[in-house]
């Protein structure tokens, strides 16, 4: 059984809400396996597969009322329906998006509670996603970060606890257990987060195998796009085969000319919106300034493109490199293998990630908004970690009054001036903040 971060979030979210919960993702990302362990703390759990039963479908057509939909399913279900103790699982919903538009009238209802899940949400019901307003919530879900890839491979709390600390406290881990999570992060780095591949590595140790479930996930993921996409299935099936060489060429930026040689950004836009809204692909674009809001400053077509999973990139690479990679064999490029795990990371926690690039000044691998405050990163695979022209340069610039900067490498934490240094696995604990306020009241007093 993997432990996954969104299994208490599911729970907390229904023990303070009556709405339903819509649980989206990229494909093989274990949202049904989640779902499924939490129906079990139900009396009764009732699971309709829309791609597995099509015939389901025909439950909301022509529905007058939340009674008509709830007699119909009582009808194709042997689970007793219990009132106040039944969860109701809807998944592979895109194949129905009646049943999105129908949640309303189902939590209105009042007697069961109702969760739902699919894969290509993104692509297919963007155009449903604010019709039940009020009574879904929508959380999207990844594969396994770090933290949670540790846990299952059986590094203990009280080694986590320790790393907390340092992180915390900014002080040097431990040098037995900065070595053993370097090797962990390593090894990440080839198994990745597809919990397919995850538990095939705990069950056998075997790379080998772990490869086969990768490559049946690529597989399945070309194949989603020739079903979902006809049109447009050959732009998108090039972009996704040119991400791996992409990341490994110099700068990293996705070149549009490595497809066409008169390829025009506005062509293709389509297609890197389809991966993106899959969750497949992760795009991280350039800003024109390191400035809040982020946003503002974003350019639409200068952008890097990492893949959902780290070990479904390092797949991808020529045989034998995972063993290498694994090993910390010196003569690898390590950079862009390190690079899409953190921008993996970055999603997964919240961070919508961005990138900056001047010719003046250089280039930032990352940059986020954190605590309200504007955060670069670096991320440096060698031994010359501090040596960061680009990161100096920004750092020493008055206008910007960027507090800190974030160097992750292979080293032991330290910080130096307003530089923290810290290990790669570290990247972990780099959480989203809240931060907007909670209570605000407008003193009117003068004016009235």
């Amino acid at each position: 059984m993997l432990k996954r971060k969104i299994d208490n979030y599911i729970c907390n979210y229904y023990k303070t809400s009556r709405n339903a919960l819509l649980v989206t993702g990229a494909r093989q990302i274990g949202k049904t396996y989640s779902i499924r362990q939490f129906g079990k703390s139900f009396k009764s759990f009732i699971e309709i597969n829309f791609i597995e039963n099509p015939e389901a479908i025909k439950i909301f057509n022509g529905a007058n009322s939340s009674e008509d939909i709830i007699l119909r399913l009582s009808a194709i279900t042997q689970k007793p329906l219990i009132k106040g103790e039944t969860l109701i699982f809807f998944d592979e919903v895109q194949k129905c998006p009646e049943a999105v538009t129908a949640i309303k009238f189902l939590v209105d209802e009042g007697s069961y509670r109702y969760i739902l899940s699919g894969s290509l949400l993104g692509v297919e019901l963007k155009d449903l996603r604010s019709e039940p307003v009020g009574y879904m919530g929508i959380k999207e879900m990844y594969p396994l970060d770090f933290e949670e890839f540790i846990g299952c491979v059986g590094v203990n709390e009280n080694v986590m606890q320790s790393l907390r600390n340092a992180w915390t406290n900014k002080t040097a881990v431990d040098e037995l257990i900065h070595s053993k999570m370097m090797e962990l992060f390593r090894l990440y780095l080839v198994v990745g987060g597809m919990p397919a591949a995850v538990s095939k590595y705990i069950q056998s140790n075997n790379l080998m195998q772990v490869m086969t479930e990768q490559h049946n996930i690529l597989q399945l993921y070309k194949r989603d796009i020739s079903q979902y996409d006809p049109n447009n299935k050959l732009y998108i099936e090039d972009i996704f085969n040119l991400i791996a060489p992409e990341l490994n060429a110099k700068n990293k930026r996705f070149i549009l000319k490595r497809l066409n040689e008169n390829a025009k950004f506005e062509r293709y836009q389509n297609s890197f919106l389809w991966l993106k809204n899959a969750g497949v692909a992760i795009p991280t674009y350039n800003i024109e300034e390191p400035k809040t809001p982020l946003l503002l400053s974003r350019s639409r077509n200068l952008f890097k493109l990492f893949l959902n999973d780290i070990g479904l990139l390092a797949a991808q690479y020529a045989d034998g490199i995972q063993l290498r990679i694994i090993n910390g064999d010196k003569d690898i490029n390590f950079g862009s293998v390190y690079e899409n795990a953190v921008a993996q990371e970055l999603v997964a926690h919240g961070f919508e990630p961005y990138y900056y690039n001047n010719k003046k000044r250089g280039e930032l691998d990352f940059v986020i908004e954190h605590n309200g405050k504007v955060l670069p990163i670096e991320v440096k695979s060698g031994k010359d970690y501090e040596t960061h022209r680009a990161l100096s340069n920004i750092m020493d610039c008055a206008e910007y009054h960027l507090p800190e900067a974030i160097v992750f490498n292979n080293d032991n934490l330290k910080q130096i001036g307003n530089i923290l240094y810290a290990p790669i696995y570290m990247i972990m604990f780099l959480e989203k903040n809240i931060t907007a306020p909670t209570y605000y009241k407008v003193d009117l007093s003068g004016i009235g």
